[in-house]
């Protein structure tokens, strides 16, 4: 698998200042000049996807384009994920967008707030595309501001030795299977623990790919009508569930701290027998630890349920500048990503999952686990209610605070749900 770690993690080594330099120059506006000669028009693509992907094979895509499309030119803005996202947020405050964008879906919300992306809907309608092909669509209000381009799930890692050391004949399915199998693999002795659950505060995506996933797995909403709905049944449900698993001391000591990449190591060095994770570090674990036997799976749902589960996601996603005089041109561009051979071809690459739904990568040389992953994917729904959210990392943070007075005894689940939905109001309503 040609992914590093640093795609689901996010986490990148600093830019030069040069770097950043030749970056805000290239992003000087989302007027892009026109070829002087024939016409042509020439759309600034800027992504952080370029950085991460094999040498070549995304320039071939973006060259079968413009062979199809002579009168089209594209110039790619490639730079790593921080450096791209802390200029894409300065060119969204100030209207200076590229024509076209490697979105976050955390960034979303506020870019269409400050009117700096378009509304898609529209460009899809004027092109007469059908936007039924595509898995998902982030929208606002109704309209829709990114379309995710390729999907990484996050499923249900498991040590196969310690399910078998530990006596578990079959990897979890449901919520009473995993908590039973964490209980079991925590007995075999040592340092070893059922699970990882990283809390850490600084960066707390735990509290989206390790404790909403088990909410989401079992088709339960955080929102109603885009709202917060942090009090319903189906949330306390949730929170009590992972308090029932520390309350039964299968939790790896530290979580409080943990960050995500504390949790793969404690995973790759046996020490932790399940963990939900992103597909991305198979081969980071494969290639640290060649022998570790691990499987991967569904995230166990409630007992009695029985409809589609929800697997976390992250995407790269794409979006248009709306100071573009081009947008026609640059919706085209964005077509061509998403039909089902782009897409196709773009998610083989990647390691990643189409965002057309009529596209399937290539596996023919990839790890069996992503097949399986894949069918995984394709027999569930993705799932991440934070996508489109506004200060999405903040609202993680406010919920982790108060998830954690409640694992350390401090505060109820009920009044913990009252105050994060209190938190949540102030920023979402």
């Amino acid at each position: 698998m040609a992914v590093s770690a640093s795609r689901l993690k996010r986490v990148i080594g600093a830019v030069t200042a040069a770097s950043l330099v030749a970056f805000v120059a290239a992003c000087g506006g989302g007027d892009s000049d026109d070829s002087a000669s024939g016409g042509d028009v020439t759309l600034e693509f800027a992504q952080w996807w370029g950085a991460e992907l094999p040498a070549g094979d995304f320039d071939k895509i973006i060259n079968d384009f413009t062979t199809a499309n002579p009168n089209i030119k594209i110039k790619l803005i490639s730079a790593p994920y921080a450096s791209t996202k802390q200029q894409l947020i300065t060119g969204a405050a100030s209207k200076t967008l590229p024509d076209v964008v490697g979105l976050d879906g955390a960034w979303v919300n506020d870019f269409a707030k400050q009117g700096a992306i378009a509304d898609m809907s529209k460009l899809m309608t004027d092109a007469n595309y059908d936007s039924s092909q595509l898995a998902s669509q982030i929208q606002l209000e109704g309209k829709t501001y990114m379309i995710p381009v390729v999907n990484f799930v996050y499923p249900l890692f498991v040590n196969k030795d310690l399910l078998t050391k530990a006596g578990v004949a079959k990897t979890p399915s449901t919520r009473t299977e995993f908590l039973d199998a964490a209980k079991k693999i925590s007995a075999t002795g040592g340092n070893v623990k059922g699970w990882a659950l990283p809390l850490d505060t600084a960066v707390p995506n735990g509290i989206q790919n390790d404790v909403m996933s088990w909410l989401w797995a079992s088709g339960g909403s955080m929102l109603a009508d885009g709202k917060p709905a942090l009090q319903t049944d189906a949330v306390k449900s949730t929170v009590e569930y992972v308090k029932s698993l520390n309350d039964a001391n299968v939790i790896a000591p530290g979580s409080l701290t943990m960050k995500e990449q504390d949790k793969v190591e404690k995973f790759t060095q046996g020490q932790v027998g399940m963990m939900i994770d992103s597909l991305a570090h198979v081969s980071l674990i494969k290639k640290n630890k060649p022998d570790l036997k691990f499987e991967i799976a569904a995230i166990p749902a409630e007992d009695s349920y029985t409809g589609k589960r929800g697997i976390p996601y992250a995407s790269w996603g794409i979006g248009i500048s709306n100071s573009t005089k081009h947008k026609a041109e640059a919706f085209k561009f964005v077509s061509y990503l998403m039909s089902a051979e782009t897409n196709a071809k773009l998610a083989t690459i990647a390691n990643g999952f189409t965002g057309n739904k009529n596209a399937e990568p290539d596996f023919s040389n990839s790890d069996p686990l992503f097949k399986q992953a894949f069918d995984i994917y394709k027999e569930g729904t993705p799932a991440n209610e934070f996508v489109g959210l506004p200060k999405s990392e903040d609202l993680m943070r406010s919920f982790d605070e108060q998830l954690q007075l409640v694992l350390t005894g401090k505060s109820s689940v009920d009044d913990a749900l009252a105050k994060a939905q209190e938190s949540w109001s102030s920023v979402i309503g």
